[in-house]
């Protein structure tokens, strides 16, 4: 949980790096945040079938969106790649997969263009 409230934090740091533990911890967590959302959704009527989600899991896709795009740059920055690189996951079906390989790859090490190494680890 401390994973997930330190990219609230950072809401829209976009510079900087962040590993690996930082990002899929924040990735997991509103997983289950939004499973939670879908089930009260679905119990008060509030689900819409067409759109996929109900009021209160757009009200939190909203209010994540900017957090999760953050820390995803930085996760980025921490393989040494450019936040831009975010934008081939547009490419149809190979942009995603290039985009989760680069998102599970371990940190540079040491120190890059981006800053210090998050996990501390001298170069």
């Amino acid at each position: 949980m401390n994973w997930y409230l330190a990219v609230l934090k950072k809401y829209v740091v976009f510079e900087g790096r962040a590993h690996r533990s930082e990002f899929w911890f924040f990735c997991l967590i509103n997983v289950i945040i939004s499973i939670i959302f879908g089930v009260i959704d679905g119990a008060t009527g509030t689900f819409d079938a067409e759109y996929g989600m109900g009021l209160l899991g757009l009200i939190y896709a909203l209010a994540v969106f900017l957090p999760g795009l953050a820390v995803t740059m930085r996760r980025l920055h921490d393989t040494d790649r450019s936040g831009w690189w975010i934008l081939i996951a547009l490419v149809p079906c190979a942009g995603l997969i290039v985009l989760l390989v680069f998102l599970t790859m371990d940190s540079s090490p040491g120190e890059n263009r981006f800053g210090a190494n998050p996990k501390g680890i001298p170069s």
